[in-house]
C-alpha cells in the first residue's frame, strides 16, 4: 500500500485535539550570537539535537558557504535530500559561483531513488562533481566539509550527523549533529572524501571510525576496554542508542561484556536480535524502545571504563549491512561540555516511563508505564526535550529583544 498519502490526509485534519501541539525548534544560542556561522563554529564546537534544535544552521552553513568568496570547496554526501532541498539549491549556487563542489549522492537510497536521480542531474548540469557511490557499497555516512581560505591558511569546517540532509525529516526524526573547526576531524573527512572519489587508498584515520574499513574493530576494542577495565571499585558501563541491533559479532561482544559484569543499557527503536536478561549470558543487559511523536533515529555509542567516558555518534546501526556493506562514519564528542550535554540526553532517554517499552528475554515488549502503579511518576523523554527547547528559544528571544 502507498501509505505516503496518509501525510496529506493528516494535513487536512482540522481537529486540534487530535494533533500534536505546534512546535518551533530552538535556534542554537551560539549561532544566534554571530552574524557569520563560520565565526560561531570557530568559537566552539556545537552539538545539535534535532528536532528540538533547529536544522536551520545546517542550511545556513551551506548557503553562507555558497556566497562566501573565501570558500574554495564544498564536499557533501546526500543520501535522502528532500524534493525541494534548500541544501541542494545551495550546492547549485556554490557551483555557479565558481566553487569546487563535490557531491556523493546515493542513487539506491530506498524509496528516494527518483528524487536522488533528479538532484544528481541538476547538480551535474551546473558543474558539480557528482559521484554516484562505490561498487558494492552504499554511501550512508552523513558529512559535509567546507574548505575556506583564511589569514592563517586553509581552514576546515565540518558537519557530521546521524541523520540525513533533509529539512523535512529533520523536524520529524531525532538526530545528533556536530559542527566543528577541529583540524584533525576536518583532515579525516577530507581524506575520506578523497578515498570515496578514487584519489586515495587510505585505511586509517585520526579521529573518525569508517565502515567497512575500521569501524567494527574499533567498536569491538571499546567494548573490550570496558571488559578489561571493569572492577567493583570502578565499574564499566556501555550505553547504546540506535535504530537496530542485529550484527552477530557485536551482539557477542555485548554478551561477553555482560558476563564480565559490565552494565549494558540500550535504546533500540526497531529490530533487536540481542536477547536481554538471560542468566549467564545477558543478565546485565537492558533493552528499551521509545516510540513517540518523533522517530528515534540517532545513533549514540557511550563507553565508560577506567573512570572516564568515550562518546561517539554516527550514521551506523550495528547491522551487517552497516558495518560491512556501507560507507558509514562515526565521530567523537571530545568537548567536555558537549559530552555532558549528550550524557544528559542519554540519562533522559533511560528515564522515560511514558513511551518506553522494555524487551523481555522471551522476545516480547512491555510498556514501562504498565509496570507502574503511580501515574504521577510517568515521564516522557520527548516531551521533556520539547519543554527544554521551548525554554531555550524563549531565552534566545529575550536576549535578542534586550539587545
Amino acid at each position: 500500500l502507498g501509505l505516503e498519502s496518509l501525510w496529506k490526509l493528516i494535513e487536512r485534519v482540522d481537529l486540534p485535539d487530535l494533533r500534536d501541539e505546534p512546535f518551533t525548534p530552538a535556534l542554537h544560542p551560539v549561532v544566534a550570537e554571530h552574524d557569520s556561522i563560520f565565526d560561531a563554529i570557530t568559537e566552539q564546537d556545537m552539538l545539535f539535537h534535532h528536532p528540538y534544535d533547529s536544522f536551520h544552521p545546517v542550511v545556513e552553513l551551506l548557503e553562507e558557504a555558497a556566497e562566501d568568496p573565501r570558500v574554495v570547496a564544498i564536499k557533501q554526501t546526500l543520501y535522502r535530500p528532500s524534493g525541494r532541498s534548500a541544501i541542494a539549491l545551495a550546492l547549485k549556487e556554490a557551483a555557479l559561483n565558481g566553487k569546487q563542489v563535490t557531491v556523493l549522492i546515493e542513487l539506491k537510497a530506498r524509496f528516494d531513488e527518483e528524487t536522488n536521480i533528479q538532484w544528481a542531474k541538476e547538480l551535474e548540469r551546473v558543474g558539480c562533481n557528482v559521484v554516484y557511490g562505490m561498487i558494492g557499497l552504499k554511501i550512508h555516512g552523513k558529512m559535509t566539509l567546507i574548505l575556506r581560505q583564511e589569514e592563517a591558511g586553509l581552514q576546515y569546517y565540518t558537519h557530521l550527523s546521524t541523520g540525513n540532509y533533509n529539512e523535512r525529516t529533520a523536524t520529524l526524526y531525532t538526530d545528533v549533529g556536530l559542527m566543528t573547526a577541529n583540524r584533525a576531524i576536518g583532515q579525516d573527512v577530507s581524506e575520506l572524501f578523497n578515498l570515496l572519489t578514487g584519489y586515495s587508498g587510505q585505511e586509517q584515520w585520526r579521529e573518525i571510525f569508517v565502515a567497512p574499513i575500521t569501524m567494527r574493530a574499533q567498536f569491538q576494542a571499546l567494548v573490550q576496554a570496558c571488559i578489561d577495565q571493569h572492577t567493583p571499585e570502578t565499574p564499566s558501563r556501555i550505553r547504546l542508542v540506535m535504530n537496530s541491533l542485529v550484527d552477530p559479532e557485536m551482539i557477542a561482544a555485548l554478551y561477553a561484556a555482560s558476563r564480565a559484569g559490565v552494565r549494558v543499557e540500550c535504546v533500540i527503536r526497531g529490530i533487536c536480535c540481542l536477547v536481554p536478561g538471560v542468566p549467564g549470558t545477558s543478565e546485565n543487559i537492558v533493552v528499551r524502545s521509545i516510540v513517540g511523536r518523533f522517530l528515534e533515529h540517532a545513533r549514540i555509542y557511550y563507553f565508560e571504563s577506567g573512570g572516564s567516558s568515550t562518546i561517539y555518534c554516527g550514521s551506523a546501526d550495528w547491522m551487517q549491512r552497516n558495518l560491512t556493506r556501507r560507507v558509514e562514519v562515526a565521530f567523537p564528542i571530545r568537548d567536555p561540555k558537549l559530552k555532558l550535554q549528550l550524557t544528559d540526553v542519554l540519562e533522559t532517554m533511560f528515564e522515560d516511563t511514558e513511551q518506553a517499552r522494555v524487551l523481555r528475554s522471551d522476545g516480547t515488549y512491555v510498556r514501562v508505564n504498565e509496570l507502574q502503579t503511580d501515574s504521577k511518576d510517568r515521564f516522557s523523554a520527548q516531551e521533556h526535550f520539547l519543554s527544554r527547547a521551548r525554554a531555550r528559544q524563549r531565552l534566545v528571544d529575550t536576549t535578542h529583544n534586550s539587545d
